[in-house]
């Protein structure tokens, strides 16, 4: 036979603290167990760096005024631009390098200035009528053809460039950035060599010798034929990736150079364009 015994009321107590305090214990620990698992969800959309995942989402970091400071190196490419014969179309070719320094602004903008050594060198040609029309009938005794004069310019040209550029930069994925430039840079010239070589009749030189003009090796800036600022605008861009650039960019010549007149509308023009990589400390 059993014998069923029904608990007392003491131990009934005890079930029912137990209850309440496993009770208690479940509710302090849900929010906690909810947490925990979300964050890993939340660390992977914010760590999300696919570049063509739509749904990718990155935190903009605070942005901290600061400068940076790079080197830079690369080849230019001169061009004496001219609206008539008195100089002739001239592109010279050469090496620059120099240092700058960026002072970053808020949304992406920086103001860029610095310090470039350039040096180009160059050759062309230029035709001269003889100044007497004897000239022209004339046969060189060399060739047998009538005379015609030339005079070959080798010019070798020295320059240090002062930039003031606003570079603005677009990130496209991880460390890599895109990014544009426009602004002003002064250019002085430091020297401008000229070794020419002249083959010109005897009345033609006598000419040249009345108006001033130099037919022997010389250089244009120290003889004051141009002058040594010239003012340039510049539009450009490249890519960035980590401390690295790469960059291209054109320059357009403002002011006129050419200081001792021919003619009255002697004109010419230095325009630049230039592909450079550099180096952020």
């Amino acid at each position: 036979m059993l014998i069923f015994a029904l608990p007392n009321e003491e131990f009934l107590g005890m079930r029912k603290r137990h209850l309440i305090i496993y009770i208690m214990l479940f509710l302090a620990c849900a929010p906690a167990a909810a947490q925990t698992d979300l964050q890993p969800r939340q660390n992977a959309t914010a760590g999300q760096e696919d570049f063509f995942d739509p749904m990718r989402k990155e935190e903009t970091p605070a942005y901290k005024f600061g400068m940076e400071y790079r080197l830079e190196a690369g080849y230019v490419q001169n061009n004496h631009r001219t609206e008539n014969k008195t100089y002739e179309d001239l592109f010279m070719h050469g090496l620059r390098a120099g240092c700058t320094f960026d002072f970053l602004l808020p949304l992406r903008f920086s103001l860029q200035t610095g310090l470039f050594y350039t040096f180009t060198c160059g050759q062309t040609v230029q035709n001269w009528s003889p100044m007497d029309i004897e000239d022209y009938a004339t046969p060189d005794p060399a060739t047998g053809k009538a005379h015609s004069g030339s005079i070959t310019h080798r010019l070798y040209e020295h320059q240090l460039t002062v930039p003031l550029r606003v570079y603005y930069n677009i990130k496209l994925w991880k460390l890599l950035n895109l990014f544009f430039y426009t602004g002003p840079q002064l250019h002085v010239g430091l020297a401008l060599r000229d070794d020419l070589q002249a083959d010109l009749s005897d009345k033609t030189k006598a000419w040249m010798d009345g108006i001033g003009q130099v037919y022997t090796p010389y250089d244009r800036y120290q003889e004051k034929e141009l002058w040594r600022p010239c003012v340039q605008w510049g539009l450009g861009g490249g890519l960035e990736w980590d401390r690295y650039r790469l960059q291209a960019g054109y320059d357009f010549g403002l002011n006129n150079m050419v200081r001792h007149k021919i003619t009255q509308n002697q004109q010419m023009w230095e325009w630049h364009w230039y592909v450079s990589a550099c180096y952020r400390f």
